[in-house]
């Protein structure tokens, strides 16, 4: 299946900058089920210097997907996580089906992550084993929300860590998220902050980076795909307090379900 120009940028959400990339030159073809082909109109990153739009993350809410359209974003960045015991605020997880309706109803593109654990008790400090844990979980929950594959997962390492833990735990952690995602057809994103998004280039770990400032010092990695903005530059939209992501590529890893009616009118078309 094939778009046309002002067909992909509405599945897209791709905004006034991201159009000018597309006059330049970019002209990909996408299917409603699956992100942009790696290397067919992606822009390398933080790298390209203007952001194409921007998506919300929330662990709360979530908003509805007609309040998040009129606030002009893309769509959001969505926990395929269920929500830890002590944190029952959090409404928003894990995504459910009926969001991912309500985005494709309007729109909008959705983005997977993943992250249950926090602090001392953060996924990543599980190393090998922790990843056998939790990414069956999150494939599981992506694939029950309507999620395809052929697009990433966005495990997080929300935190500073040293390159001793990043060496001897999280290196292991997302060595076997690999595995797993690798196993349902789809690819390693990564949460990070700047320093260990280079340490994970470093090591061939991960496709895809959404930085968070946490250790960052300031500098935004050339190699995001996204960028989440600091906490004081929360928006609220919907009546949900959620963060703020600027999109720095074509391919950030969003996806839409995969449509039952699409599929059965590219069905019939195929036989006559």
């Amino acid at each position: 299946m094939t778009f046309d120009r002002r067909t992909f940028l509405r599945r897209a959400g791709i905004g006034v900058a991201g159009a000018g990339a597309l006059a330049a030159g970019i002209t990909p073809a996408v299917g409603a089920q699956s992100s942009i082909p790696a290397g067919l109109g992606g822009l390398p990153g933080a790298a390209a210097g203007i952001p194409i739009g921007t998506l919300l993350d929330y662990a709360s809410g979530p908003p509805s997907a007609a309040a998040i359209r009129a606030a002009g974003h893309m769509g959001a960045v969505r926990y395929c996580s269920n929500r830890r015991p002590g944190a029952e605020w959090m409404s928003g997880k894990p995504l459910l089906r009926r969001e991912v309706d309500d985005f494709r109803a309007h729109g909008l593109s959705m983005v997977s992550c993943y992250q249950y654990g926090r602090a001392e008790t953060a996924d990543w400090k599980g190393g090998a084993g922790g990843a056998d844990t939790h990414a069956p979980v999150g494939i599981r929950i992506h694939r029950e929300a309507g999620g395809p594959g052929r697009v990433p997962m966005y495990v997080a390492i929300d935190d500073n860590p040293t390159w001793w833990q990043f060496e001897n735990q999280i290196a292991p952690y997302l060595e076997r998220w690999r595995h797993h995602l690798g196993g349902a057809g789809m690819k390693l994103g990564v949460y990070a902050n700047a320093p260990t998004i280079d340490w994970c280039r470093g090591r061939n770990l991960g496709e895809y980076f959404w930085q968070h400032d946490w250790g960052s010092n300031g500098r935004l990695n050339p190699h995001a795909t996204i960028h989440q903005l600091p906490v004081k530059q929360q928006v609220t939209v919907g009546g949900v307090v959620s963060d703020l992501n600027r999109v720095y590529a074509l391919d950030y890893g969003q996806w839409w379900p995969i449509d039952p009616a699409a599929l059965a009118q590219s069905a019939l078309g195929s036989q006559s």
